[in-house]
């Protein structure tokens, strides 16, 4: 096996931010067990690498392989939430309890979690699949478009990532009825089918400049999460129907994507890309401070988070009256470096 990319650095940077963005920062997995317990948390945080880390490695490279772009990033990211929520630790189909909550019950029909499989489909494609893709594109532009991997180290990687999905699957109870299990199968082939035939440019910026200011942007990455917490406001409250809740949740969603293909420009593509990114993690920073303090560390993580998104700026030079580079869509590499080896 070799890693085809030298040095070895944006690899592990990405093995690293997919879990640490979902697990790490939402305080899923506390921080604070390294410092009580560092063998329960390298095993839990190396298993947390095995899922996310890996799945979004593997995307990145079909995606600079076929010479896709953000669409075919998430649809194939909606695809890895399925397999994790649905396939390995079955929140999908929880009745009840930790971390599904109230959503065991609203928007619940036919065995299903439907308005949290909504949520939780949408968060991984964006937060654990797209953001950390986004992010390693930002820190190391030179690595925008070339394959990291070869045959060999996919084929590992991808096995581990299903060994990890298989282990899940079957240590966790309430899995999913055949009928469960093989609608949510044909919604995850029929992604990957979408992913691989999207247009390498939907979903692209448009020429030009942008035509949203940094804040402006910043306000648009919290779009999504700002609307799945709405949606767990509207889970207390009864006499609302689940599917009002889900409408204004896919809305906004479609909201935040119309307002980066019809606003983003490529010519200042990598100013956009970073104040996007800086909103994402800003709201989950508010969330930590206001909904996950009992958490030991969270506001650690948080901190180390907002210093790294602080030295991604200075490092892109954003305020210092040159533009950087743009990093372009995550499979736009030069000609002849995707297919294969």
């Amino acid at each position: 096996m070799r890693i085809l990319l030298r040095p070895r650095l944006p690899v592990l940077a990405l093995l690293l931010f997919a879990p640490t963005i979902p697990e790490l920062l939402t305080g899923s997995t506390p921080i604070t067990t390294l410092f009580v317990d560092p063998v329960q948390f390298l095993v839990s945080f190396g298993i947390d690498i095995g899922l996310y880390g890996t799945g979004a490695l593997l995307i990145r490279e079909f995606v600079v392989y076929y010479r896709k772009g953000w669409a075919s990033t998430l649809l194939l990211g909606a695809a890895y939430g399925i397999a994790e929520e649905g396939f390995a630790v079955h929140t999908f189909f929880q009745p009840g309890g930790s971390p599904v909550g109230a959503l065991g019950s609203y928007g619940h029909a036919f065995g299903v979690n439907w308005l949290w499989a909504l949520g939780l489909t949408v968060f991984h494609a964006t937060y654990s699949i797209a953001l950390p893709i986004l992010l390693t594109g930002l820190w190391f532009p030179e690595a925008k478009g070339r394959r990291w991997l070869d045959r060999g180290a996919v084929g590992l990687t991808a096995a581990i990532y299903l060994l990890v999905v298989f282990a899940f699957a079957l240590l966790v109870g309430h899995g999913p009825t055949p009928a469960e299990f093989g609608f949510f199968l044909a919604v995850v082939a029929l992604l990957i089918v979408l992913a691989f035939r999207a247009p390498a440019h939907l979903l692209s910026a448009r020429p030009g400049p942008s035509r949203l200011r940094p804040l402006g942007w910043v306000l648009v990455g919290t779009l999504s999460f700002d609307a799945w917490v709405l949606v767990l406001l509207f889970a207390g409250i009864a006499q609302v129907p689940a599917a009002v809740p889900a409408v204004l949740f896919a809305v906004a969603d479609l909201v935040a994507i119309a307002l980066v293909v019809t606003r983003a420009g490529q010519d200042d593509l990598v100013r956009s890309e970073y104040y996007f990114a800086t909103g994402m993690l800003l709201v989950l920073f508010v969330w930590d401070g206001v909904i996950e303090l009992s958490v030991p560390g969270v506001l650690l993580v948080a901190a180390v988070m907002a210093y790294l998104q602080y030295r991604l700026g200075r490092r892109l030079a954003l305020g210092a009256g040159r533009p950087a580079v743009a990093p372009g869509p995550p499979g736009g590499g030069a000609a002849g470096e995707g297919g294969p080896p």
